[in-house]
Order: structure tokens, then C-alpha cells, then sequence
């Protein structure tokens, strides 16, 4: 049986009094698994890279993971994405997770001088990026012709000690095809797509994993999602809400579609406190019962 993994998503805000380090040190000291940021540069509103902010919280705290919630592979070229996460899973002690999408928002790719690209182009360049990366961490003088990624001769050291697990943010039958065959774990959003459709998105995901020779119980499955605990709070689809056992029930029912752990996301006013009530009248639950 697969351990269940729990992580608190981090604001990238830099807006004054914002505190994303304490928040992560406070997510490991009530145990959480990991903690993870959202990758959007563009905007008004003051943020911090996502890269650097994560690598700004592994060196301020020792046990929990990062993870990048995702990365949007139009953003950045592939190689360097896998100089970074080699160079953070070295500095950080193997505490990178490595979160990529294929780009959400159109305005922000463009605004960063990104090609405007169609739904199959960003998962064609996603599939392409991954093996780029894979590429780079394990092999000397890689070569890759690709239609939107290519390098010749690539020499990167050091390689990774270990595995860097990849998570994909996918939803789409092709984008669900490339986790399987190429991801280490599945993180959709709650919201994104109908829960009954979830089963089936798994299958899909495992159908093509076993096609490319890989057993589908090692592609993790984590959902991110809302919580809110409070009896009188309205429901939510992108979010489970209601007293602390409403909100166990529901979790656990997602558990039964095949989640392995939650990324929760939190909007309340204290999220110290917020993580902390989840981490004591929630999490010991799902741990003793999933």
C-alpha cells in the first residue's frame, strides 16, 4: 500500500508581510510532506519567482519537500529546467519535486515572448520537455530533434544522486497519455473536470503507462484542492468545505477514486492556523484509514 502524502500550497505573494518561508517552516513542523508553489509570473500583483522562492524555503527548513505546482514548460527552456531541478535536489538533500504543466494561460506565454501555441502543440512540447530532462539527468552527450525542443551533445553534471520524481498537471485524453508514459505522479486540480470523470482519467493514465512497459502503482496521484473548515461555509468545486469530520468523509471518498494524498489550498486569513487544525483533526485521520 502506497504511503499517503500531504502538502500545503505556499503563496508566491511578496506583498508586504508575507511570510512564505515561515509558512513552509511551520507546514514541516506540524508535519506536512511537503509544501508547494504555483508558477505565474505575469501580473500586477507583487509575486516571487516560483524557482527561487522554493529554493529560499529549502534552505530555511531540513525534512519537508518542495514542489513546483506546475512548472509551465513554455516558460523556460527544458535543459536549463533540468539544471535547476538537478542543482536544488543536490543543494536541498533530494527534497525536489518537480511539478510541470504544459502552460495554462495563453496571455502569460505570449507576455513572456512565448509562441502562441494550440492545446496539441503544448502537449507535444510537455512530452518533449520531459524527455529533454530525463535526458539531461541521466545521460552523457544527449541528443534530442524535436519539433518544439532539441539539443545536441548535452553534457550536464553533476547528474542526479536519485530519481527527481515528475509531477504533470494534466487533463486532456493526449496530455493523461503523457503522464502515463513519462510522469512519476498525476496532480490535477479539484474543480478542472467532473469527479465522476476521475476514474476514467486514472485508467487512461495507467492504460498508458502499462503500454510503455511501466508498472502504473508507481505514477502517484495527488489531488490540489480547497479546504475550509467551518460548518456554515458554502460549497465549493474546487474545494471541500464543512466541519472537520464533513471534510474527513470527503477526503476519504476522493481517497476511493485512487488519490495517494492532497495538496491543500488555503485562502483564510491565517494559514498557520488553518494547516495546523488540518494537520490535527484531519490528517491523523486519513493517515490511520487510508
Amino acid at each position: 500500500m502506497t504511503d499517503l502524502s500531504f502538502g500545503v500550497g505556499v503563496p508566491t505573494s511578496a506583498a508586504r508581510g508575507d511570510d512564505p518561508a515561515g509558512l513552509a517552516q511551520e507546514a514541516e513542523r506540524l508535519g506536512y510532506d511537503f509544501v508547494s508553489a504555483a508558477d505565474h509570473p505575469c501580473g500586477s500583483n507583487p509575486s516571487y519567482d516560483t524557482t527561487t522562492m522554493l529554493t529560499w524555503i529549502a534552505a530555511r527548513t531540513s525534512r519537508i519537500k518542495v514542489a513546483s505546482r506546475v512548472l509551465a514548460v513554455p516558460f523556460r527552456r527544458p535543459a536549463m529546467v533540468a539544471k535547476l531541478a538537478a542543482s536544488m535536489d543536490l543543494l536541498s538533500g533530494g527534497r525536489f519535486i518537480l511539478g510541470l504543466g504544459g502552460g495554462y494561460s495563453d496571455q502569460e506565454i505570449t507576455a513572456l515572448g512565448g509562441p502562441a501555441l494550440s492545446p496539441a502543440e503544448k502537449i507535444d512540447g510537455l512530452a518533449e520537455a520531459i524527455q529533454v530532462i530525463h535526458g539531461a539527468w541521466t545521460q552523457s552527450g544527449f541528443t534530442q530533434d524535436g519539433r518544439h525542443y532539441s539539443v545536441r551533445g548535452l553534457e550536464m553534471e553533476p547528474k542526479p544522486t536519485h530519481p527527481i520524481p515528475v509531477w504533470l498537471g494534466t487533463f486532456g485524453r493526449r496530455a493523461l497519455a503523457v503522464t502515463g508514459r513519462l510522469a512519476d505522479g498525476w496532480i490535477p486540480s479539484l474543480g478542472y473536470m467532473p469527479v465522476k470523470e476521475i476514474p476514467a482519467m486514472r485508467h487512461r493514465i495507467d492504460a498508458a503507462a502499462e503500454a510503455a512497459g511501466r508498472r502504473p502503482d508507481q505514477i502517484r496521484s495527488i489531488l490540489n484542492l480547497g479546504i475550509r473548515i467551518d460548518p456554515d461555509a458554502e460549497p465549493q468545486p474546487d474545494a471541500v468545505t464543512g466541519s472537520a469530520r464533513q471534510v474527513v468523509s470527503q477526503l476519504q471518498d476522493l481517497l476511493g477514486l485512487g488519490f495517494t494524498g492532497f495538496n491543500f489550498i488555503l485562502s483564510g486569513p491565517d494559514r498557520k492556523a488553518d494547516m495546523q487544525r488540518i494537520a490535527e483533526d484531519v490528517v491523523p485521520i486519513l493517515r490511520s484509514t487510508g
